[in-house]
């Protein structure tokens, strides 16, 4: 394990830290912002934020169309791009580059001064590519030439398929987020392409000290979908469940964690010199107006994680935030909430696959929009995609496996 082990309330010294440095110099859990915008970038916003303790960034599709589409802070590069014969695809992805680049560079002393614990920027590859691990693993690879920094984690989807990239690009040292996880089922398979690739890597002489890697397991979502299929039950015993699924999956998630790097095959691969693949919280913004706005916050608190958060909610924490080591209480009885859920016909792997599903539907949409957008703003609004790229899928009918 590579952060402080924090116990009972994560007390300390409190002087003028904030609580967002409390989390992780008191209760061992890296706070990241799941945010990225160029304006927060040129105005210092970004920079702020992590002089008062943010210690990553996330961005995904979503994220950068919306920070595309709704500033006029790309114009000036877009349309120099547009001038120098890039298509609309390539000129959106030196788009992206240059945000995550200048974010990596503002990461950079959190990453050289803590033991490359963190610091790290996420970059994902194209949503179109989840159900194609050959193109997948193509993007990560290039993603990796464009934006050579070693505090750049290539974000991948945790399908079937990005299971096997997981593995293969594990296994050549590239430090990996594995996004959109919401199974515990999945979950494993993902520690075991974490492991299995360290184990490939090593025998061929790398070093596993350069690879670094988080498992972006989904909180929030998880109580939207469990709590409309109760609610679609409509039992006393069904109704009485609701709002409980996500916390307590991700309760036996950490447990997950702690049980397989805690193993002999764990210990051979850290005595190399190997790093956790640490948990991290996503989705952590309430989506239920009646609870608590840093609910999901202070229920997942504990060593060896990270948390993603939106502004809103590291305010709302700052504001009236508790802190507690959480994360491993209560877990027989999380284990409980998970049986009483199938009991009542909820199937928490099909659940899983129902968002992951509609996780990629939504960041492609995001995707294809966002190519919609700059092509009606290009000076010749042509085809978005003539050129193509390594993130253009070369099977976008490719069914589900």
């Amino acid at each position: 394990m590579t952060t402080q082990a924090a116990t009972g309330r994560c007390q300390g010294t409190e002087t003028a830290m904030t609580k967002i440095e409390r989390l992780y110099g008191y209760c061992g859990q890296s706070p990241w912002l799941d945010n990225l915008t160029r304006a927060s970038l040129r105005d210092g916003t970004l920079a702020r934020m992590v002089a008062d303790g943010i210690r990553g960034v996330t961005a995904n599709p979503t994220i950068f169309a919306r920070s595309i589409t709704g500033s006029h802070d790309y114009e000036e590069q877009f349309s120099t791009l547009m001038a120098a014969g890039k298509s609309v695809d390539e000129a959106y992805w030196e788009l992206v580059i240059s945000d995550a680049s200048e974010a990596l560079t503002v990461l950079r002393p959190v990453f050289d001064g803590g033991d490359c614990i963190d610091g790290f920027v996420s970059v994902e590859v194209s949503p179109e590519l989840a159900h194609d691990a050959p193109a997948t693993i193509a993007a990560a690879r290039w993603l990796r030439r464009r934006i050579d920094q070693p505090n750049l984690l290539v974000k991948i989807p945790a399908t079937a398929e990005g299971v096997t990239a997981v593995e293969t690009l594990t296994g050549e040292g590239c430090s990996i987020n594995v996004t959109l996880l919401f199974s515990l089922s999945r979950y494993a398979e993902i520690i075991e392409a974490y492991l299995s690739g360290l184990e490939r890597f090593t025998a061929n002489g790398g070093d596993p000290s350069t690879v670094s890697s988080v498992a972006s397991f989904f909180v929030s979502r998880v109580d939207s979908e469990v709590d409309q299929r109760l609610e679609a039950l409509g039992t006393d015993e069904a109704l009485a469940l609701r709002g409980q699924a996500a916390i307590a999956q991700a309760k036996l998630a950490y447990r997950l964690f702690t049980e397989q790097f805690a193993t002999g095959r764990w210990h051979r691969l850290a005595g190399l010199g190997a790093d956790i693949q640490r948990p991290l919280w996503a989705s952590m913004s309430t989506k239920n107006p009646k609870d608590r706005d840093t609910r999901y916050v202070e229920e997942l608190i504990g060593p060896d994680t990270v948390a993603t958060l939106p502004e809103a909610t590291i305010a709302a924490f700052e504001d009236h935030g508790t802190m507690a080591r959480t994360v491993d209480t209560g877990v027989p009885q999380a284990a409980e909430l998970i049986q009483r859920l199938a009991a009542v016909g909820i199937d928490m792997t099909a659940v899983g696959r129902t968002l992951e599903d509609n996780g990629i539907a939504s960041f492609d949409k995001a995707y294809q929009d966002v190519l919609v957008n700059l092509a009606a703003a290009a000076p010749t609004a042509g085809h978005a995609r003539e050129k193509g790229s390594p993130h253009t899928s070369r099977r976008r009918t490719h069914a589900r496996s």
